[in-house]
């Protein structure tokens, strides 16, 4: 059994780089490690939930729905390097007298790393999203040579580069020392991360989603009666869209043997619908993998998360994206065979409900899926996780 050791997780005040980890984070505990995690004191409850013990830094990112972030890259890139070197000293004295015997980092966490080759200590990023490929430099070189034909970039690169060899790091190349971490566990599904085929297995190992005991969100019935459920969600960031909502009310009421279920947020009220359809309920929020356990399809904007219960549970999406990385994920359902993508304009009823119809019936989209979730959940999650990560704990000192 491996012996009892102090591991530090690094991470950012942000929901979509800690909600990833945070399973992991509890079966460490749970496996009696001590286990510090270093975050802003804003996310001290959630932390504190898994076992862990909060290491509290002051981040200097915009706060989550109350400052808003720079639109432009250069600008997003320059507010990570900052606030990582902000972080470095505040963290470099915290552990300085109680040196882990591991580090885990988010894919922002950048400090972390800098400290594990510091103090000779071994580190592991978790990845929340998708990781570089063989060809990645070369695939994305377009993208990288116009941010370096920008002075801004050219600034950008040399601050980072020389930041990180002020610091006595081997790597000083700042894009290799981003997205070529020595070791790291991908909390997604390999299906979901783009050119898989290329990905270096003995750097990085896809551990899939790691889901938890969600019983305290509550659960979801299905009704008696319902033949087959449809999951409408727009996750929580994106949710005023009455227009859309009300298109699937058109497209999906009192559907021949379905019963939809309709999450619209807290920015619409129900009256905005119109008269509800018999076969729909209406929720500002649901437990949404309560809900996906239970249904046939699920309509989604595709955000990493909600994507990867979909997969996890077996269903046909059929994606809405609205931002970010969305539009990446609704491509690569469309490329599995196992969803289909509606921007928002296109969302009409028509084609939605052609959408929902031509995927629930077609058997090869369903044996792509059974397919698709036999492998996610082999992938093992925490658990798996945490054998790997004890597999790098450190001899005793």
């Amino acid at each position: 059994m491996p012996r009892r050791a102090h591991i530090a997780m690094v991470s950012i005040p942000a929901h979509g780089h800690v909600n990833p980890n945070l399973e992991v984070i509890r079966e460490l505990v749970a496996r009696g490690h001590r286990v510090t995690y270093a975050n802003d004191a804003a996310f001290a409850d959630v932390i504190r939930d898994t076992g862990a013990e909060l290491v509290p830094y002051t981040s200097t990112l915009p706060r989550e729905g109350v400052e808003a972030w720079p639109e432009d890259t250069i600008s997003q890139l320059d507010v990570f390097l900052d606030d990582s070197r902000a972080m470095l000293p505040q963290l470099r004295a915290a552990y300085e007298k109680d040196r882990p015997d591991l580090f885990l980092y988010d894919i922002a966490g950048y400090a972390a790393r800098i400290l594990a080759e510091n103090w000779e200590r071994p580190a592991i990023q978790l990845s929340p999203t998708f990781v570089a490929w063989e060809g990645y430099a070369q695939d994305m070189a377009p993208m990288v040579d116009a941010l370096k034909a920008d002075p801004r970039g050219v600034e950008h690169y040399r601050r980072f580069s020389a930041w990180l060899a002020d610091n006595r790091v081997s790597e000083t190349d700042s894009m290799l020392f981003v997205g070529l971490p020595r070791r790291s566990l991908v909390l997604i599904p390999r299906a979901l991360q783009p050119n898989a085929d290329r990905v270096d297995r003995s750097r990085f190992t896809f551990v899939g989603p790691c889901f938890g005991d969600r019983s305290h969100q509550g659960t979801w019935k299905r009704p008696a009666g319902a033949e087959k459920v449809l999951l409408i969600s727009l996750g929580s960031a994106f949710t005023k869209q009455p227009a859309f909502y009300r298109a699937c009310l058109a497209a999906f009421g009192d559907l021949p043997g379905w019963h939809v279920v309709l999450q619209i947020g807290k920015h619409v009220a129900p009256e905005e619908l119109g008269p509800l359809p018999r076969n729909v309920e209406v929720h500002p929020w649901v437990p949404q993998l309560s809900v996906l356990e239970q249904a046939n399809a699920f309509i989604t904007h595709a955000g990493m998360g909600g994507t990867q219960e979909g997969l996890y549970c077996g269903l046909p999406m059929i994606a809405v994206p609205q931002a970010a990385d969305q539009y990446a994920n609704a491509d690569r359902l469309v490329e599995l065979g196992i969803g289909i993508r509606l921007d928002t304009e296109q969302a009409t009823p028509e084609a939605l409900r052609s959408a929902l119809l031509r995927l629930t019936t077609d058997a090869s989209v369903a044996a792509k899926l059974a397919a698709i979730r036999k492998e996610v959940r082999e992938e093992g999650g925490a658990a798996r996780a945490a054998d790997l990560i004890e597999a790098e704990l450190p001899p005793p000192r």
